[in-house]
């Protein structure tokens, strides 16, 4: 891919000319706003709204409880799954929509362990996001077996006899580094390994082959790139090769062969409603359903394209206008390496971020010193990028980011 152009006219004529220009209009933004974040939390898809508003004012508030039955909120899970699938490279009945990705990462890492019982080792690397390495650890004490991480480089040399797990985030929450699935996951294979992938984010900005690349279990957020809403719920994958083995200690009502009867004693549902654990959060699993429309006709290899265009485009204005104010590029340059964030590092990271909020420009910080500009390609444009840029060369050149008030920090950066 050759470097980005810089002009803001040349940016102008790539929207003009993107095909997939329109999924923008799926979305309801706010005016003014260069909104950057949506690797943390997506943008509001328009169909979101009004779904909530017929599920509270019709469906809770007119059928009441008749409406797990009369608007089929009961098998929401499995349909809202079978939409992810399609995004993720999966079948239909190889997903469910349930919990969060913290709890279904336990399931599949508790269920994986039972599956390997010669082997000891979960093996991870260093820089994942650290609740997948909370779990892990956790998982890892609550059944004697060891949690190890090493140097993403060093991966595929440490996967041993010993090891019974790889589970590794896909795309790197801070610098935005894509995995090769394929290659690790053949890899942990020869050595009788299972993979666990994390698709938090990766899922919306890419073609995902889990089938192909023969993928064992795979987690992901509902709330990033799938648009979900805050705390949307989560999914997991599991090959349908594993689920009749598939054997998790989280076993609730709603996984049960048949909940309704209410059985003293616990028998597991066949396929994928084992995962199934308690009542599911309707409200929010309705507007997950409702946002992914947002990818309805979607060519994913196109978000894919849009999503390396965006990304580069923003490196090369790093590289021509911000590097001279103390910036370090935190991410691959090299655009196929990289997901659908551009990280950079500052000694005033924080600082910076609460600024270029205050302009309207919204990313967000990692501690301790990274900023994150996420692009996300179904509503972000080439000319909100080039826009983007000129106001954080403004506020660095200005200096307009040292202040007492932006060094102030809030609970959620």
């Amino acid at each position: 891919m050759p470097d980005a152009p810089l002009s803001r006219e040349h940016c102008l004529a790539l929207d003009a000319r993107d095909p997939i220009r329109h999924l923008r209009d799926r979305f309801d933004l706010p005016a003014g706003v260069l909104y950057l974040d949506g690797n943390s939390l997506g943008a509001l898809p328009k169909t979101v709204a009004p779904r909530l508003t017929a599920a509270i004012e019709q469906e809770w508030g007119r059928g009441l409880i008749r409406s797990w039955n009369d608007a089929d909120w009961y098998r929401a899970p499995q349909r809202v799954g079978a939409k992810i699938a399609k995004l993720i490279g999966a079948d239909f009945d190889e997903v469910i929509v349930t919990d969060s990705t913290s709890v279904d990462l336990f399931k599949v890492l508790a269920a994986a362990l039972r599956m390997r019982p010669g082997c000891s080792k979960i093996l991870g690397v260093e820089g994942d996001f650290p609740t997948d390495a909370y779990i892990a650890n956790g998982v890892a004490a609550f059944s004697g077996a060891r949690f190890v991480r090493v140097e993403p480089r060093d991966l595929i040399e440490a996967i041993d006899h010993d090891v019974a797990i790889v589970s590794l985030t896909h795309i790197n929450y801070k610098s935005g580094f894509i995995h090769d699935m394929p290659a690790i996951t053949k890899a942990a294979h020869a050595k009788g390994a299972l993979i666990v992938w994390d698709l938090s984010h990766s899922a919306g900005i890419m073609p995902l082959a889990l089938s192909d690349a023969e993928a064992d279990f795979a987690v992901g957020c509902g709330y990033k790139y799938l648009n979900g809403g805050p705390g949307a719920p989560a999914y997991v994958f599991v090959a349908k090769r594993h689920q009749h083995e598939f054997d998790h200690p989280l076993t609730g009502w709603l996984g049960h062969k048949d909940p309704f009867a209410f059985a003293p004693e616990y028998i597991p549902a066949q396929g994928m409603d084992k995962l199934l654990t308690g009542t599911p959060p309707i409200l929010s699993l309705l507007a997950l359903d409702a946002a992914l429309d947002a990818f309805d006709g979607v060519d994913m290899n196109a978000v894919r394209a849009k999503t390396q265009s965006l990304s580069q485009l923003f490196v090369g204005l790093v590289e021509a206008r911000l590097l001279r104010h103390g910036f370090t590029l935190a991410s691959p340059r090299d655009a196929h390496a990289r997901g659908g964030q551009v990280s950079l590092t500052h000694r005033n990271g924080y600082a910076i971020m609460q600024a270029l909020i205050a302009r309207r420009v919204i990313g967000d910080y990692r501690a301790p010193d990274t900023v994150r500009f996420g692009f996300a390609p179904l509503y972000t444009r080439h000319v909100d990028v080039f826009d983007a840029a000129a106001v954080i060369d403004d506020v660095m050149t200005s200096r307009a980011w040292d202040t007492p008030e932006f060094a102030e920090k809030k609970s959620v950066t």
